[in-house]
């Protein structure tokens, strides 16, 4: 057997390996760091304005005071807990709704897919305000709610705030969840479908067993999106009368004359909630990642604790 690989020839001032005819070995590349002076200035001109609108702030005519001692105000947090309650219903309406009509607007039925059709154009077509506007004059066209043999009342008890403030967020949540349950099941490869059908099941049974969970990777991040979202549209049933957060915080304001510094408290709150959410958010599109990826992304937290070990180290070894 004949060794294919040269020789590897080695200099004869120091014995490394050099040049084609044993002459010295080329020299170090050093490698210079490119200067980025855009970089620097544009870090300088938002730093700029940053210290800038801290300064505005600072010396603007806002009762600060107010702003922290009405952040744990019991209204402020009863508004709060009812600007969750509402999302969340609204929110569970509009999935299970959106699904729903996902279904049928796939359906090879041509009269459950137009009529979901017919549904999604409507509530997308049309403002989320002008809807609960629609829920809350109901009654100056149907005085009375009558279901035959089931159920009679007046309408203006029937719609209340907290119901008109529900059917509006949570129907038009429905028409943009069954667009998104809609690209995710398109989202699953016909041939799991045509599988399950070989097997004996049913249509349905391979909706909910198979397609459907293959889909949720597809569908659960633009499902928490809207939900964050939906935690602000809901400040729009102010209109009906709900007393949500915004509502609440507005009416403290019109009280005390320190309208600023409450919606400076509704809008913490809101960043409050939306920040708990996303948070959420984040982990759980990582856990529905789990099947579509070899190895999952570092976690904030993990990556913070990476650069801390790593600091730490160079500490530890005298890097300077």
């Amino acid at each position: 057997m004949f060794d294919k690989v040269p020789p590897v020839r080695l200099s004869k001032e120091s014995g490394l390996p050099g040049g084609p005819g044993g002459g010295p070995a080329p020299e170090t590349i050093r490698a210079i760091p490119v200067r980025h002076v855009g970089r620097w200035i544009s870090g300088v001109v938002v730093i700029a304005l940053l210290v800038g609108l801290i300064y505005a702030f600072a010396g603007a005519d806002v009762q600060w005071s107010a702003v922290g001692d009405k952040v744990f105000d019991d209204t402020v947090l009863k508004g709060a807990g009812r600007t969750l309650l509402i999302s969340v219903l609204a929110m569970v309406l509009g999935v299970a709704l959106g699904v729903l009509l996902a279904v049928m607007r796939l359906s090879k039925n041509p009269v459950t897919s137009w009529v979901a059709w017919l549904y999604i154009w409507f509530f997308r077509g049309t403002p989320v305000y002008v809807q609960l506007l629609l829920w809350f004059n109901l009654a100056l066209i149907f005085p009375v709610l009558n279901i035959p043999g089931i159920y009679k009342d007046e309408m203006t008890d029937v719609m209340t705030p907290f119901m008109c403030a529900l059917l509006g967020l949570g129907l038009n949540e429905a028409a943009y969840m069954a667009e998104i349950c809609r690209a995710g099941i398109l989202s699953v490869d016909e041939g799991q479908s045509e599988a399950s059908h070989a097997l004996g099941m049913t249509q349905s049974k391979t909706m909910r067993r198979v397609v459907l969970p293959q889909a949720l990777r597809v569908i659960i991040p633009p499902t928490g999106n809207e939900f964050i979202n939906m935690l602000k549209t809901s400040s729009l049933v102010y209109a009906v009368t709900y007393n949500e957060l915004l509502r609440s915080t507005s009416q403290i304001g019109s009280t005390s004359y320190a309208v600023m510094e409450m919606l400076f408290v509704a809008s913490i709150w809101y960043i409050v909630m939306t920040s708990v959410f996303t948070v959420g958010q984040y982990y759980l599109e990582r856990r529905y990642a789990r099947g579509s990826q070899r190895s999952l992304p570092p976690t904030p937290w993990q990556r913070v604790r990476a650069n801390l070990a790593g600091l730490g180290r160079r500490t530890s070894g005298g890097v300077r």
